[in-house]
């Protein structure tokens, strides 16, 4: 054997603080982003039954909410609304008393140095639960456009400093890029819901924010996931229409995605790591079958490696309190 030349890669592995010496990838609290889903009404924490941990929370259990993720480390959080009433157009997701817009000043008011992204969709908030206007049974993509931005700039109003559109209408972008303009919120940034494909991971989602469609399917707006330089080309659009950050969704069946939109683009990165992926780990988990911190920052630090910048999880505060509590890599 002495003869045999070869690498000796294992010198670097050799003990927890030589490995953390030369770690590549790292994960910070700064780079989650919490979701939360606010519901109308007092004193509601209604439990989401296929997201464990996760809740609908009302807003005057929110600061308490906001309260606990800012004091973990968490810097931003993105809200998503539940309202009381829907209609065809989705009229309540573009009030300025709406559940988003009253959840946003709310929020602001008590931590204004927290980021505040508001998601930018109509699903919610339509009785149809889709992301447009339907005109004949078909999803018409303009007309949509022109509600979009109304949201986007209510939104704005009410203290928002991201608008998130994940509608996946052409131009998109484009509309509510010129609406904030116009309105005078040249500044607020958009973090655009780029490369969002037509995924079965999101059925839990659905269940906490009452957006499923009540006929068809969303599959002629969301990307088929068989493609892949189709999302360069949505990404580019966004890019060209002035969008400040790039999402792909879902996170973990689409890291080759967010690593070839992070080698395309100049614009931070962000990893939705959406509720299917939740809930899985969380039912294995409860099971016993996995070890959930283990498995949960391992995933995490994979979307990093893959070239996230950001990543918007429903694991972030428990990663946050895993990441003070020290390295499960030792």
């Amino acid at each position: 054997m002495k003869h045999l030349q070869f690498q000796r890669h294992r010198r670097l592995r050799q003990t927890a603080n030589m490995r953390a010496l030369v770690r590549e990838t790292h994960l910070h609290t700064e780079d989650f982003i919490y979701p939360i889903f606010v519901v109308e009404g007092e004193n509601k924490r209604n439990p989401v039954a296929s997201m464990p941990g996760v809740e609908q929370v009302s807003l005057d259990l929110l600061n308490a909410e906001i309260q606990e993720a800012v004091d973990l480390g968490i810097k931003s959080i993105i809200v998503f609304g539940i309202p009381h009433e829907k209609d065809e157009v989705g009229s309540s997701a573009y009030c300025d008393h709406g559940i988003v817009q009253k959840a946003i000043s709310q929020v602001k008011e008590q931590f204004p140095e927290l980021v505040v992204i508001a998601d930018t969709c109509l699903c919610q908030f339509t009785s149809h639960g889709h992301c447009g206007v339907i005109e004949n049974g078909v999803i018409v993509n303009d007309e949509s456009l022109e509600l979009l931005a109304k949201t986007a700039v209510s939104q704005a109003k009410a203290g928002a400093d991201i608008i998130a559109p994940s509608n996946m209408m052409d131009g998109f972008v484009a509309a509510i890029r010129h609406a904030l303009d116009e309105n005078g919120f040249s500044h607020v940034p958009i973090m655009s819901y780029a490369v969002k494909f037509s995924s079965a991971h999101y059925g839990p989602f659905r269940d906490a924010a009452h957006s499923s469609p009540k006929f068809g399917d969303r599959k002629a707006y969301q990307m088929d996931p068989a493609n892949r330089l189709e999302a360069l080309r949505e990404a580019e659009s966004d890019v060209l229409e002035g969008a400040d950050f790039l999402m792909v969704k879902p996170a973990l069946s689409y890291l080759d995605i967010i690593r070839d939109v992070k080698n395309n683009f100049n614009l931070p990165i962000v990893a939705y790591n959406v509720s299917g992926e939740y809930s899985m780990v969380k039912a294995a988990a409860q099971n016993g079958w996995i070890n959930e911190r283990e498995i949960v920052l391992e995933q995490l630090v994979s979307m990093k490696r893959a070239g996230a910048d950001l990543i918007l999880t429903y694991f972030a505060k428990d990663a946050a309190k895993w990441l003070k509590e020290g390295d499960v890599s030792k």
